[in-house]
């Protein structure tokens, strides 16, 4: 392959149309978590994930599983951490079965904040998606994203004879 290989030409052009169209939906869901709620995508994001931890065994992430899940680096995801701990949404604690490790929960007035802040995020994403189906070249993709967690519906059964 060239440099100017079609396929790798093609390649390029349809990563930058992903690129485009997760900045829009990001910009878009800042602003309105922004104006409604006082929060970042960042901050909503380290919110959601951080409230789906449980009791049960794996039920806890470690810092680097967080910031694996919000895409951040280490240090910038511990920084998160605090801001929201300084503004009395998030708690640490140490684990208690292993003295080194540190985990993060959501307070009560962080989950407050999450349950009220959701229904922006997702009306956000929405109104992007539908903006963004608009635009020829990010319309395959806004599919591709709508169809990616879509419940399945269960095959019709074939009526057995008797």
């Amino acid at each position: 392959m060239t440099a100017t290989d079609p396929a790798l030409t093609a390649l390029a052009q349809g990563w930058c149309a992903l690129s485009l169209l997760h900045g829009r939906i990001e910009a878009h869901i800042e602003r309105a978590l922004q104006t409604r709620h006082e929060l970042s995508v960042r901050e909503y994001s380290l919110l959601d994930v951080l409230s789906r931890q449980h009791d049960g065994e794996g039920g806890h992430l470690q810092m680097k599983q967080v910031a694996d899940a919000v895409v951040l680096s280490q240090s910038a995801t511990t920084r998160l951490v605090t801001r929201l701990e300084d503004r009395g949404l998030l708690a640490r604690y140490l684990c208690p079965t292993d003295r080194r490790g540190i985990y993060t929960n959501v307070s009560d007035a962080g989950l407050k904040l999450l349950a009220e802040a959701r229904p922006t995020n997702d009306a956000a994403l929405r109104e992007a998606l539908d903006e963004a189906a608009g635009n020829p070249d990010l319309a395959p993709l806004v599919r591709v994203v709508e169809s990616a967690n879509a419940p399945t519906r269960p095959a019709p059964s074939a009526a057995v004879p008797s």
